[in-house]
């Protein structure tokens, strides 16, 4: 919020209104917002505002993982028009185990990776995963296995000797 708060009062001490942030360039806004050198503010307003923007959990996953509605119907078997529909009134209860799993493996990749690499992360085959990809883990139904594989990933506890 510091950083917010400190562009939005200007040299004379005057306090600028946020419709000043809104008329910046979306890719302006964010340099000014992101120049304050507080990396670990930056993040939490990230979260926050896209929580507020994306609430979404199956948004959220399409997003993050760079998905189309094709490939997302892919990933939990069905067609890109049973997910557009999906998107207009709820993931089905059948599918919300399925999607918890997948957001909690998220959770974990956006704590632990640069966001605009985890596109690339869930494509990229591991030998932790059995020479799998976490996105052709998911489209196989292993929605548990995605979750725990990047828990495994991630857990440093592996490198030290």
């Amino acid at each position: 919020m510091v950083a917010v708060v400190g562009w939005l009062r200007n040299d004379e001490g005057m306090t600028r209104p946020v419709s000043a942030l809104r008329r910046l360039d979306p890719v302006a806004a964010a340099r000014q917002v992101t120049d304050s050198g507080d990396e670990s503010w930056t993040l939490e307003f990230l979260r926050a505002l896209e929580a507020r923007v994306r609430t979404s959990p199956l948004e959220r996953l399409m997003a993050t993982w760079d998905l189309s509605a094709a490939a997302t119907g892919r990933v939990f078997g069905v067609s890109r028009q049973a997910v557009a529909k999906w998107r207009g009134s709820g993931v089905p209860d059948e599918r919300a185990v399925a999607l918890a799993d997948l957001v909690a493996a998220t959770d974990v990749l956006e704590r632990y990776v640069r966001r605009d690499r985890i596109s690339a992360v869930v494509r990229r085959r591991s030998v932790l995963l059995g020479d799998l990809s976490l996105l052709e883990m998911a489209e196989s139904g292993r929605y548990d296995d995605v979750r725990r594989g990047v828990a495994q990933m991630v857990d440093l506890r592996r490198l030290v000797p």
